[in-house]
């Protein structure tokens, strides 16, 4: 099966803009005595935990701080069992839904940026309708400007698939033993092991680079034959 690179369609003339934040979101690390890593990652998004129980939330509610990786552990361990089974927590994840305001046009999908996706409430029954695997998503906290404002959905993916090997170095591959940080660049012409995905829902995040926001063949085809806008696909190589 192939697979696809979502992508915003700029040529579709909707002028949609979200300006939200997430109400929870872990802080970034201080740099890592052993590998250097430091900061937080992109693309780690929960918009379906609700952490208004959590004990500790206040800490959660600065995510642009840095902590030691040793605080870090510690609130993520107390997070655990909010998450859902197979959630990477990792410095800079956020929980929550997108909280803020709207305004203009949307389509049926709708990226704010290449790894925040959004999904009209309606486009998104019609394609669970279709026997799409892993589309789950919840309502956002925004106020639109307007009238008719969008229902819209924030997106709450899995993590599947990784970059072909030679792409990866086993010493960028390889984790810290300290912090368990792995690091490594992404390539300008990236191509993916396909091995790895295939027991792949049909949209997905990359285990690799959680930045990147994927969909199977069969998505395209149902998403194509609805005539549904907001999102381009683009083929990578494999």
């Amino acid at each position: 099966m192939k697979f696809y690179v979502v992508e915003e369609d700029r040529t579709a003339g909707f002028t949609g803009n979200l300006t939200v934040r997430f109400p929870w979101g872990f802080p970034g690390v201080t740099a890592c005595e052993t590998c250097g890593a430091a900061g937080g990652w992109a693309g780690l998004q929960y918009p379906c935990v609700d952490l208004s129980e959590f004990p500790e939330r206040t800490a959660l509610e600065n995510p642009g701080r840095q902590v030691s990786f040793e605080e870090f552990r510690r609130l993520r361990d107390l997070v655990s069992p909010f998450a859902p089974p197979g959630a990477r927590l990792e410095p800079g994840a956020d929980f929550g839904p997108p909280t803020g305001t709207g305004t203009g046009t949307f389509g049926d999908f709708f990226l704010q940026n290449p790894w925040s996706l959004y999904i009209r409430r309606e486009a998104l029954e019609r394609l669970q309708g279709e026997g799409l695997r892993g589309l789950s998503g919840c309502p956002v906290n925004v106020k639109f400007r307007g009238k008719s404002p969008p229902y819209l959905l924030a997106m709450q993916l899995k993590f599947q698939g990784r970059l072909r090997g030679e792409h990866v170095s086993a010493q960028e591959n390889a984790p810290c033993p300290k912090c368990g940080s792995s690091r490594h660049t992404m390539p300008q012409l990236p191509s993916f092991d396909v091995r790895t995905m295939s027991d792949a829902p049909d949209l997905f995040r990359l285990s690799d680079w959680p930045t990147l926001i994927m969909a199977s063949q069969r998505m395209v085809t149902v998403v194509r034959q609805l005539a549904m806008t907001g999102v381009r696909f683009v083929e990578p190589t494999t």
